[in-house]
């Protein structure tokens, strides 16, 4: 039985993985007949983005269908395969669930906009007059969250695309349709699933105008929020089975997500939260540019760690995923550190308590998409904000800086995996550029480095399963104040581990006393890890630009 504290998970956008049908687009077959590289890496479970049946307006997280493959990513015979092929190299596959909302395609919906009361149920419709939605609530991709029916004389909420309707929680019929489709992929053998959006599922019982905001308030983390999940994870034997599960938590609170994974509660085994990846946002607005706040960045994540585990809950750890530009392109230095920040912050992450995350192409340091014309871009949140910031007045120069930097796609290009054409990801024109720079990186180019991030990070998976000092400690902040250096303190069973990064291109040098050591005691520690930027002096330890090193005393 897999122990999920020591395990860790690699998520895969399919539709920019592998594509082994030459249509362009990646399908559960190229995960497949990538299994063997996965394993070499060392993960346990695969996170696999939706490939159900969709519309993809949000690319495949608008789901019409929970029971079926979407014809673009393969046939249920496909995913059979994978799941028995995965299974035989020791790893689980790990489903992304989006419940909080149904495309607009489902058949609920289409029943819904029929007249039938039942199905109408199913989402939250409201009366209204055309032009005068019920609250001023904003969708997350921007303009109103209600949109009218004329043949019905209603409107619906979407907290995000207008084609994803938001469903119903509060009834009980809803609820049960969830579980069945729990049931039936946890009998084809999924071993994991990670819930969408899922502390936005509770809506409140009156709707009324934010006067202070976009309305999230209302409904993030809302009132039968614990009381859903609970009942959910008892009814599918989610909790007690050999069960990976983790919530999606938008602008949550450390307060909820102590709830959410306290195993006394029976809710989820560890969850998300995006404050850390928050700290460039200007005003808290995501397309205003600003430097990344490094004290800030510091300071969320003591935070998160200590409180996390006062309360006995659990993190799942990451810098990267489908919605996120590369980290190496915004916490590192892609042109001339890149390798350097990018095993940097590998070890940043991968010490920490919870359970560590990689997005394909990560272990790579894959950059961002660097794309500079708005017809590059597929992201339906990117060309919604591009026109939005057109009409707020912002020049169009400035505009595709913001994407550049902001961009759901920068994620989303394909894998590199060789330097062939359009990067051995397909053999045809694939459904989004390749990154220009898949030349230089590129998995067959890792494979044959010893000294290649790949490597690094197959051995921070290591480390993890063979320290429990990694998987069971605590967490101490260390160097608080510092201005370029990230620390962290970690003990259990009379170890303890240190893990020192510099976030800067200047070199640092950390003296025994500022770990507030004896000058003998940090003699007494080993390397675990480190990278090129990090060397061991009898009394201190020298991070040169972007160093990293994680110690430890046994």
């Amino acid at each position: 039985m897999k122990d999920f504290r020591k395990s860790c998970v690699y998520q895969i956008y399919p539709k920019s993985f592998r594509d082994t049908t030459g249509n362009g687009v990646g399908d559960l077959n190229g995960v497949t007949e990538k299994l063997d590289y996965l394993k070499k890496l060392g993960v346990d479970y695969l996170w696999l983005t939706p490939f159900f049946v969709s519309p993809q307006n949000d690319n495949g997280y608008d789901i019409a269908d929970y029971y079926h493959i979407d014809p673009l990513f393969g046939t249920m015979e496909d995913l059979d395969r994978l799941i028995k092929e995965a299974a035989d190299r020791g790893m689980g596959l790990m489903f992304d669930m989006v419940f909080n909302h149904t495309s607009t395609q489902h058949e609920w919906f289409a029943r819904a906009l029929k007249g039938e009361k039942e199905y109408q149920d199913y989402y939250i419709f409201r009366k209204g007059k055309k032009g005068v939605p019920p609250t001023n609530w904003q969708s997350k991709f921007g303009g109103s969250a209600w949109e009218y029916v004329e043949e019905l004389g209603q409107y619906y909420l979407h907290l995000f695309d207008r084609t994803q309707a938001d469903l119903n929680w509060e009834n009980p019929n809803v609820r049960e349709e969830i579980r069945k489709v729990l049931l039936y992929w946890k009998k084809k053998g999924i071993r994991g699933f990670r819930f969408d959006v899922i502390n936005l599922i509770s809506k409140p019982a009156y709707f009324e105008d934010d006067d202070e905001g976009d309305g999230r308030r209302f409904y993030t983390d809302g009132p039968r929020v614990h009381e859903y999940l609970k009942e959910m994870v008892k009814e599918t034997g989610l909790y007690e089975d050999d069960i990976i599960t983790v919530g999606e938590m938008s602008s949550t609170t450390i307060h909820h997500c102590i709830q959410y994974t306290n195993p006394q509660e029976q809710q989820l085994k560890m969850c998300f939260n995006f404050h850390h990846l928050k700290v460039d946002y200007k005003n808290g607005d995501k397309w205003s540019l600003m430097p990344y706040d490094f004290m800030g960045l510091k300071k969320i994540f003591h935070t998160w760690q200590t409180g996390m585990a006062e309360g006995s809950g659990w993190n799942a750890v990451f810098w990267c995923n489908h919605d996120q530009p590369r980290a190496v392109s915004r916490f590192g230095d892609e042109a001339r550190y890149r390798k350097q920040s990018a095993k940097m912050l590998a070890t940043a992450i991968h010490g920490m308590r919870g359970t560590p995350y990689i997005y394909q192409g990560e272990e790579l340091g894959m950059t961002n998409a660097g794309f500079t014309s708005a017809d590059q871009y597929r992201d339906v949140e990117s060309l919604h904000y591009f026109d939005i910031l057109k009409e707020s007045g912002m020049e169009e120069a400035r505009i595709y800086e913001v994407l550049r930097q902001r961009s759901r796609d920068n994620s989303r290009t394909p894998m590199q995996w060789s330097d062939q054409e359009y990067a051995g990801f397909t053999n045809g024109v694939p459904w989004i550029e390749v990154n220009r720079n898949y030349k230089e990186i590129n998995a067959e180019e890792c494979l044959e480095d010893s000294d290649s991030i790949f490597y690094y990070y197959q051995k921070l998976v290591g480390l993890r399963k063979e320290y429990d000092v990694i998987s069971e400690g605590g967490c101490e902040p260390v160097l608080e104040d510092h201005e370029a250096v990230f620390a962290y303190k970690r003990t259990y069973g009379g170890d303890t581990l240190l893990v020192l990064t510099n976030f800067t291109d200047r070199s640092q040098s950390i003296a025994a006393a500022d770990l507030k050591l004896p000058d003998e005691e940090l003699t007494k520690y080993r390397t675990l890890i480190a990278n090129d930027g990090a060397e061991r002096e009898s009394k201190k330890i020298r991070l040169s630009p972007y160093g990293a090193i994680m110690l430890i005393r046994e």
